[in-house]
């Protein structure tokens, strides 16, 4: 065996020696170097039961705290971001350790990501006035993190759709874009006449404070947990447009109108509660009050489905809606988590009126938005991108 084969023999061992862990594993004769033996005792604190002890602990949290807060440390060394995060969403899986993360210090050397920011919210009646400050930070950091990865991508989206949909194609004479018109009609040029016959004229777009009203309601139920993240940071970018109004209503078996919370998603955040029964009925019966003009209003439902409350109603208020012009979009998952669980009952049943029910990430959320408020045929929109997409018989 050659030296270069013999070194990559050994890489394998250690790698298999890593990964079984301790025990009869060190029968194999590897002897693993300082930081090997640092990566290997983070791991096997989290998949060995380490902090099994600790987590069943009642009360305060004595000396398991410097111990997690060591492990949080020595990930983040070890390991990179994506790797980190799974540790810890691991970690809150497996042993409980909410009580743990409520303690600043702690919460402090957590990598931010939404599981965490879903993880806060819902335990933000139990953390401790020492607590709430670095939450908040904590909060804050994926806010801007996700804002400033999609704002542009939302702005741009939602302002070309919006300029598209607003143009006058029959303008009167004042109300004529002569650069545009100019641009349009120059294949019509008439060399004899010298001049240009305008075929089509467009007008500059309707003066209205807002073209479009959008109204996002969000179903707050605990597995829709990254789903209510998404949605509302997603709020307070479109409330920051001017052509756009937007309402955000929040539901479980209460319903509670975040919107004026949007300038401060933040806030807004932490304004939701998480878990509890659904009740959509009741949340498309108060959506319905705030339509005022159905042909111009997209209402997108970001839910799972699993109706609490009176189905048969809850069924015939979608179709009401649907029905009066309003653009209606159910989402099963705003997230990055993959193919969600569902009613597929209900969700085949709305799609028969003409409701397209399917899940989806927040990198495509802007490029839906410009589909939904340019009229585009949602279900075709989806089926092209591959998206999970309840089927009905229509």
């Amino acid at each position: 065996m050659t030296p270069e084969e013999q070194a990559a023999s050994e890489v394998r061992l250690k790698r298999w020696r890593m990964l079984l862990g301790g025990g009869e594993a060190d029968g194999i004769g590897i002897q693993l170097n300082e930081t090997e033996l640092a990566i290997d005792a983070a791991v096997s604190a989290l998949y060995d039961g380490t902090f099994a002890q600790s987590s069943n602990r009642k009360g305060g949290t004595g000396a398991s705290s410097p111990n997690l807060a060591k492990w949080l440390g020595d990930i983040r060394s070890y390991f990179p971001s994506s790797i980190v995060k799974v540790m810890q969403q691991d970690a809150l899986d497996r042993y409980n350790l909410r009580q743990l993360l409520l303690e600043p210090e702690l919460l402090a050397q957590t990598e931010p990501d939404v599981h965490l920011v879903a993880t806060l919210i819902a335990l933000k009646s139990l953390i401790p006035q020492k607590t709430r400050a670095t939450a908040r930070e904590v909060v804050g950091k994926v806010v801007d993190t996700i804002i400033k990865r999609l704002a542009a991508p939302m702005h741009s989206a939602v302002t070309g759709s919006i300029n598209r949909s607003s143009r006058n194609t029959r303008p009167r004479y004042r109300e004529i874009d002569w650069d545009k018109t100019i641009r349009l009609n120059m294949r019509h040029y008439q060399p004899s006449y010298k001049t240009i016959i305008l075929e089509r004229r467009i007008g500059y777009g309707r003066r209205r404070s807002s073209l479009k009203d959008i109204i996002l309601c969000i179903d707050q139920s605990g597995s829709m947990a990254s789903s209510v993240v998404y949605a509302g940071i997603f709020g307070a970018i479109l409330a920051s447009l001017p052509s756009i109004s937007t309402r955000l209503v929040a539901f479980d078996t209460a319903v509670v109108d975040l919107s004026e919370h949007l300038h401060d998603p933040v806030d807004l955040l932490f304004g939701v509660q998480l878990g509890g029964g659904t009740d959509i009925n009741k949340a498309l019966g108060y959506c319905r009050q705030l339509i005022s003009r159905p042909q111009d209003t997209v209402m997108i439902l970001i839910s799972d489905l699993y109706e609490g409350g009176n189905r048969d109603q809850m069924l015939r208020r979608a179709a009401t809606i649907a029905a009066s012009g309003v653009k209606v979009i159910v989402l099963l998952a705003l997230s990055d988590d993959g193919a969600p669980s569902y009613d597929h009952e209900i969700g085949e049943i709305l799609s028969t009126f003409g409701i397209p029910c399917f899940a989806c990430t927040p990198d495509i959320f802007p490029d839906l938005l410009t589909a939904a408020l340019t009229n585009s045929d949602i279900k075709q929109w989806a089926a092209t991108r591959e998206l999970l997409l309840s089927r009905g018989t229509s």
